[in-house]
């Protein structure tokens, strides 16, 4: 079996990543409703008892909204940095211990025929960190809520053949907008979150050889569009001699519908 990947939902409202084999079925994040979850594992023919472990990315309640609901419902164990769990414990309520487990930042652990490697990003939440997940030959990375991309993390994820990456905000619609300057300065600033430009310029310095799928994430819904955050990442990615569409595809997530189960 292939080694596959759906973005059940990727926005400022909700975010949940869904990876399988044939052995490991898990989520990253658990961002929307309880009722929500198993409709968008449905979109992709997949059933919320099947789900091995969830993984936590920051407690944020874009990431961790369902998540004590859905873990209760269906004895789901959650996997969680000491900070996180601290910091989300009052949003999430009680979970039975048996279900709670400990994976802490820069680490990594295996689960079945996955292998995950925790990394640390700048955002302002306890302990925030993001995944590269391997199996095989083949690699994912998901890396999104964070204000730049260091170069520690640009050699961990360089050359993935999947990214699903940030690109958070077009830097004009957000200085345009609506926000308090607060905000503003906030989604700015170092832990924050990252542009449609700071998107394709990290990219263009980690693609690879095996790059082939790149997905655009947690796009504002007040300071972004799906297509221009395709259009400044596609430029960079051009810019580079990239071919869109032959060599390498650039897709959009949504806040309401998964992406197709797709295989790396």
């Amino acid at each position: 079996m292939a080694f596959n990947f759906s973005v059940l939902a990727s926005g400022s409202t909700g975010n949940s990543l869904y990876i399988e084999t044939e052995q490991q079925h898990l989520l990253i994040d658990c961002g929307l409703s309880g009722k929500k979850m198993i409709e968008l594992l449905g979109q992709i023919g997949r059933r919320p008892e099947d789900i091995d472990g969830i993984l936590v990315t920051h407690e944020h309640s874009d990431h961790i909204k369902g998540l004590g609901v859905f873990a209760r419902r269906f004895h789901t164990p959650v996997y969680a940095n000491p900070k996180t769990w601290q910091a989300m414990a009052s949003v999430i309520g009680d979970i039975p211990v048996e279900q709670k487990f400990a994976f802490s930042a820069n680490t990594s652990k295996t689960f079945g025929n996955l292998d995950i490697e925790s990394f640390s990003v700048s955002h302002d939440a306890a302990d925030p960190m993001f995944y590269v997940v391997r199996h095989q030959e083949k690699q994912l990375t998901l890396l999104t809520d964070l204000g730049y991309v260091s170069d520690h993390i640009k050699g961990l994820i360089r050359d993935s053949d999947a990214y699903i990456m940030e690109a958070n905000h077009d830097t004009e619609m957000l200085m345009m907008g609506r926000y308090p300057w607060s905000v503003k300065r906030r989604i700015l600033g170092d832990t924050g979150h990252i542009s449609n430009e700071e998107s394709g310029r990290a990219l263009t310095e980690v693609f690879g050889d095996r790059t082939k799928k790149i997905y655009l994430a947690h796009l504002s819904k007040d300071n972004n569009m799906k297509e221009l955050a395709r259009m400044s990442v596609g430029q960079r990615l051009e810019s580079i001699g990239l071919k869109l569409g032959r060599e390498v595809g650039l897709f959009d997530t949504d806040p309401e519908h998964s992406t197709s189960l797709t295989a790396i």
